[in-house]
């Protein structure tokens, strides 16, 4: 059997600040260093820069070297200020720097942007023909992608990888709503209550027969809802990077565990 792909593992931080405190976020991020994380992925809308802070006391107290912090600024991107993000996560430059979604005054950066401490530049929720209107100084993209929600197109895929684009997914599962937990009503203290306009991401039809069908492969197959969703989102081709989120460790470790598997036709049972 050919050998499947398989991308790097980062950390997102999304929940430092926000779904967990200081001290659980550092246990979460001295795991993922120890796995052999190097991508840290957070932004300065997470928690109200919370996130960023904790971040920022982590890289201070355990000085890790060879590693990739990204963050992100919301729009407009007409009068970009970093030095918040900067003082919060205790850097001189950030290495790589996304706008956090699609805003026209991105246009309106470009001279901006040339004298920022950025090391790299992305953008994170955008699509091919919002890219290419960017232009060639962005160097990664960091969109939605999992089997409820594919916002990395066969297009927007074959472009980055015919121009030396680096392409990064997050919530493989779907913000929790591939295990199947929300099926009778949104959890207590889920994201999808704690940010009730994310429910619309997810709860509609089309990701709700994706759903039916990992469920049913689940039942067949014997693996879980979760194993099999960071499965398909870690083997996915032409991806760099998954960011897996999470509280605990151990949801670090089942998107390792996932990253191991190697049925590619139990993979291919996921998507008609």
């Amino acid at each position: 059997m050919k050998a499947l792909p398989r991308p790097q593992i980062g950390l997102g931080c999304v929940t430092f600040g926000r779904e967990i405190d200081e001290t659980a976020s550092f246990a979460l991020l001295d795991h993922a260093w120890g796995r052999g994380v190097r991508h840290f992925d957070t932004a300065a809308a997470y928690g109200g820069g919370a996130s960023e802070t904790i971040l920022g006391k982590w890289l201070a107290s355990r000085k890790p070297e060879g590693i990739t912090v990204a963050t992100k600024i919301l729009p407009p991107y007409d009068c970009i200020d970093l030095t918040p993000s900067l003082k919060r996560l205790g850097v001189e430059q950030i290495d790589l720097l996304y706008l956090h979604q699609w805003h026209d005054t991105a246009l309106q950066a470009a001279a901006a942007l040339e004298k920022l401490p950025v090391r790299r530049f992305g953008a994170s929720n955008v699509t091919l023909d919002q890219l290419l209107t960017l232009g060639p100084r962005f160097r990664v993209i960091q969109n939605n992608h999992n089997l409820a929600v594919r916002d990395v197109t066969n297009e927007l895929r074959d472009y980055c990888a015919a121009n030396g684009i680096s392409i990064v997914t997050y919530s493989p599962l779907g913000a929790g709503f591939l295990t199947g937990k929300h099926q009778n009503g949104v959890q207590a203290g889920s994201r999808f209550e704690i940010i009730p306009g994310h429910q619309q991401v997810y709860f509609h039809d089309a990701a709700y027969q994706r759903l039916a069908r990992l469920e049913a492969v689940a039942k067949r197959s014997g693996h879980s809802q979760a194993h099999l969703a960071l499965a398909w989102a870690l083997h996915q081709p032409g991806i760099d990077t998954v960011l897996i989120g999470g509280r605990t460790p151990a949801h670090l470790d089942q998107a390792f565990a996932a990253l191991d598997f190697d049925d590619e036709a139990v993979l291919n049972q996921l998507t008609p």
